[in-house]
This record gives C-alpha cells, sequence and structure tokens, in this order.
C-alpha cells in the first residue's frame, strides 16, 4: 500500500512535458513547474500538486471547467488571480475557490511579484472534462480512458474551436 502522507520538503518540481510546453509567444507568458502529489499519497477523487511561477508568468491560460472544481492555496510569493471580469491580489495564506461554470468562472493566477510564487492546487477528478478559454475562444475535452495493455495511462484530449465543428454524418 501506498503510504498515504508526504511532506513538501520531500517533493520534487518537474518541468512541463515537452508536448504541454509553451511555444513562440506563448513562452514569453506561460511558465511553471510542477510537483505532483495525490499519485505519490494514492489519492483517487482528488487531483493536487504544488505550482511554482516565476516572477512575471501565468501557469495556464485563462479557462473555466465545466465539470470539475479547483481551489488554490498561496504557499509563497504574491500575484494577481483573474476570475471573470474581476482581478483580486492574492499573497500567502490566500485560499481561492474556483468552481465548476462558464465563462464567469474562467480564471487565471499570475505571478506579479519578485519571487517565484507557489500554491497548492486540489481539484475534483471527474471525467470526462470540457474546459472552456475565454481569451482565445478555444475548447478542450479531456476523458481519462482505461490503461492500454501494459498499464500505461491513456488519455482523450481535443482542442478547437466551435468553428471548427465537423457534422455528425461527416465521412460515414
Amino acid at each position: 500500500m501506498t503510504k498515504p502522507i508526504i511532506n513538501i520538503a520531500d517533493i520534487e518540481f518537474e518541468p512541463r512535458p515537452a508536448v504541454f510546453a509553451p511555444t513562440g509567444a506563448a513562452a514569453d507568458k506561460f511558465d511553471a513547474r510542477m510537483a505532483y502529489i495525490s499519485p505519490r499519497i494514492g489519492a483517487q477523487k482528488l487531483g493536487y500538486n504544488i505550482t511554482a511561477v516565476p516572477p512575471g508568468k501565468r501557469a495556464f491560460p485563462f479557462h473555466n471547467h465545466h465539470a470539475n472544481e479547483e481551489m488554490f492555496f498561496v504557499l509563497q510569493g504574491s500575484g494577481e488571480v483573474r476570475i471573470g471580469a474581476d482581478t483580486y491580489a492574492i499573497r500567502t495564506g490566500d485560499v481561492i475557490a474556483c468552481p465548476p461554470g462558464g465563462s464567469e468562472a474562467a480564471h487565471q493566477i499570475t505571478n506579479t511579484g519578485t519571487e517565484e510564487l507557489r500554491y497548492l492546487a486540489v481539484s475534483t477528478k471527474l471525467s470526462p472534462e470540457i474546459a472552456e478559454y475565454p481569451d482565445s475562444g478555444k475548447f478542450g475535452v479531456l476523458a481519462e480512458l482505461p490503461p492500454s495493455a501494459d498499464g500505461k495511462p491513456q488519455r482523450f484530449v481535443y482542442v478547437g474551436r466551435a468553428g471548427d465543428s465537423l457534422n455528425y454524418w461527416d465521412g460515414e
């Protein structure tokens, strides 16, 4: 059985996998390292990690979830969180609720301080999930699938725009 406890002093931060690393102009705005906690301690219905964001950067685009709820607890640093049409200053000790919903629930944390911003991110793990990105007009569909025959995790990911949709009978 997996030990159900870990001290944050014992976790290691990893860079974003290359396939999810921002490129081009996006690399100027986005950067983060993550320390994944939930799989190391056997969590099943909640995902949690510590996200480390350098000064002047954001970890993720402005987005909202239709299925999953997120909570962030600021461990170190300062910045701002944009939620819907509002922006709030954040600092060490703040707890941020991001329930599922439409564009009014869209959120993004930015490090506006001079030191690394670290926060504990906690999320439900409902699948499939639909996320929207109001700034760019995109949506994403993510579904966790059963492991492959060799035991490796599998997922379905699609990012697109509503105008790119095919007719249900296209190609049949």
